[in-house]
């Protein structure tokens, strides 16, 4: 398979489930010392060895919400699952470390903040802003760092332990459910994403609050699928199938899916003759599941445990029916294991249900967070014996039960002015047909369409589109040489105009609307002075262009934000183009690389400008 530089952001594959696993006790160690050695692992590009895998592991709460109590509990769970998904799948030849930061990172934004936007607004906001303030570096070791950043909030309100959104003055459904009625994760309000930074040497993850804080079967593989997989740049395969870098998180826990065989040799790995896959029962065969999977208000619910061979004498079995309310002990004194059957009660009213079962033998542990916990060979194939899940008890098989203990940012409905489907505008646009000043190449990566700005003065090409009344523009933007004048062509009550963005050189940068009564960068009330952009770092820029004014943000951080009668903004001659109803990008003296440009309405209808027999790429 030929390698590609591959540099792309990945929207989650979501669901909704049950979660079951274990904790170490098998090795590959044995099978390994007596293979020859082996190439090292890289990354998808080749570029980075993977040999090691260091993962940060970050709780991201917003200024305005309150974390959750146990959420240390619930992160080293999955980060024990990762660990050991990634010893078995490379037989411990890619050796995956995970550091789970002390304390929860207390954004600065507000939760409002951190959803304006779309989606990738939300990733790059938080992404950013922890990147910022913890060094996710290369250590001595060598290892290949990764920032995994699990958020306490979704792209958009959605109380995740109910699986409802807030709609109008009630709630309505927002999750997935597998066949036979398992909750597995996937929400439209979710917005899981991941980018490998192969320049910069590092990949970032991030896993919205419906990823991974409620335990439905198949969470850790969005975990591993975004803060791994994804961030060391591996794309989905093709054909899909139940791989974990596929639908794996619709389809099972991380312990019964895989990594494509396919996925593997890219990233160098192949089994040595006569080397197998490591086997770890207690990991690769423990399954819990309870029955009824919907169960209604007093119908007897039980957990069934399977294989009956792996349980040990005593379990501990908890319940808990409210995200921030308390684990309640199930009374297990006489309760026989051997059958494989645990009874968990009735439950008087509708309401969701997680727990999680495990060994009250073992001691808790006070070993520091960074670890890797290459699975060991164990004398008792139950040690460390885990699982974690969820369910809903339903009066009815379509409906869900009510929420409860909501956080008060998920309580709000969507706000008035929400955007529409966004409009991917690279894929309408052909450099051949739209290119008005210098050479401009376009590509693809990941099935997202990417442009390459020339390095000239005044370099533009037209978006060919007619924007609608209101609109939000969004891009990721990456500057490949000394960052230069980013022009950013904006149209608003038939006024042309642009958001310049760090023209000038180092100590003289300067950003501004032009023109705003006429006058331009030099003089503009809109001025601005400092740097904008990093030479090979993406930056996600925001224009929001509404009839009383105009915003513009880089990274979360405010820039731009003007009010005023459209009337007073115009475009100069120098960067005009020909379609007076277009949209357009443009560069000075610096080659920009557009990752992503999309446009969501607000008001109005935009329409393409597209001739419908014309190609829309070269």
């Amino acid at each position: 398979m030929r390698r590609q530089p591959i540099q792309f952001l990945s929207a989650a594959m979501m669901g909704v489930a049950l979660l079951g696993w274990l904790a170490t006790t098998a090795t590959a160690d044995d099978a390994a010392a007596t293979s020859p050695p082996a190439a090292a692992l890289t990354t998808w590009d080749g570029r980075h060895s993977i040999d090691t895998i260091r993962a940060t592991v970050v709780y991201f709460v917003p200024s305005d919400r309150q974390g959750l109590a146990d959420w240390r509990e619930r992160a080293e769970w999955l980060c024990e699952r990762l660990r050991r998904f990634h010893h078995r799948e490379f037989a411990g030849r890619s050796r995956l470390l995970t550091t789970l930061h002390p304390e929860p990172f207390r954004s600065a934004m507000t939760t409002a903040t951190l959803r304006a936007g779309n989606a990738d607004a939300t990733f790059f906001n938080t992404l950013r802003e922890v990147d910022a303030a913890i060094d996710v570096g290369r250590d001595g070791d060598g290892a290949f760092p990764v920032l995994v950043v699990l958020s306490d909030i979704n792209w958009r309100p959605l109380d995740d332990f109910s699986r409802q959104s807030p709609d109008g003055g009630g709630w309505k459904l927002d999750g997935a459910l597998s066949d036979g009625g398992v909750h597995v994760p996937g929400s439209a309000a979710g917005g899981s994403r991941a980018v490998y930074l192969p320049d910069r040497g590092r990949g970032w993850g991030l896993v919205s609050g419906d990823g991974w804080r409620v335990p439905y079967r198949g969470s850790d593989c969005v975990v591993y699928h975004e803060g791994i997989g994804h961030a060391i740049g591996m794309p989905h395969p093709e054909p899909a199938d139940g791989s974990v870098m596929s639908e794996g998180q619709y389809r099972s826990a991380l312990a019964q899916s895989w990594i494509d065989a396919g996925q593997k040799r890219t990233l160098g790995f192949t089994l040595a003759d006569g080397q197998v896959i490591p086997s770890d029962p207690s990991f690769d065969q423990f399954i819990v599941t309870p029955e009824p999977a919907v169960p209604r208000p007093g119908q007897p619910v039980v957990l069934r445990l399977s294989p009956e061979t792996l349980l040990p004498k005593q379990l501990r079995v908890e319940l808990q029916t409210s995200l921030r309310g308390p684990w309640i002990t199930v009374a297990m004194d006489d309760t026989p294991l051997g059958s494989g059957v645990v009874p968990l009660g009735r439950f008087d009213r509708p309401c969701a249900v997680a727990w999680r079962v495990t060994r009250p033998a073992l001691p808790a542990t006070n070993e520091p967070s960074d670890s890797d916990h290459t699975p060991r060979a164990s004398d008792d194939p139950s040690a460390g014996l885990s699982a974690w899940g969820y369910f809903q008890v339903r009066i009815d098989p379509a409906i869900p039960p009510p929420p409860v203990d909501v956080d008060p940012t998920d309580r709000m409905p969507t706000t008035p002015g929400e955007a529409g489907e966004a409009i991917d505008l690279l894929a309408l646009v052909n450099p051949a047909r739209d290119g008005v000043s210098g050479e401009w190449t376009q590509g693809e990566v990941e099935g997202r369409s990417e442009l390459l700005a020339p390095r000239g003065f005044g370099a533009r090409i037209e978006l060919p589109y007619a924007p609608p009344e209101a609109y939000r523009l969004t891009l990721v933007v990456e500057p490949l040489d000394e960052p230069h004048g980013l022009s950013i062509g904006l149209r608003s009550g038939g006024n042309r105009f642009l958001a310049l963005l760090g023209f000038g050189t180092p100590g003289t940068r300067a950003s501004a609307l032009e023109n705003v009564d006429g006058r331009n960068v030099a003089d503009s009330p809109t001025r601005i002075g400092g740097d904008v952009f990093v030479k090979n770092r993406p930056a996600l820029i925001v224009c929001t262009v509404l009839p009383g004014g105009v915003a513009v943000t880089v990274d979360g951080r405010p820039w731009i934000d003007w009010k005023g009668d459209p009337a007073r903004l115009s475009l100069s001659d120098y960067w005009q183009t020909p379609r007076q109803e277009a949209l357009f990008l443009g560069a000075y003296d610096c080659r920009y690389r557009f990752l992503r440009v999309t446009l969501e309405p607000l008001a109005g209808g935009g329409r393409s400008l597209v001739v419908a027999d014309e190609p829309s790429a070269p």
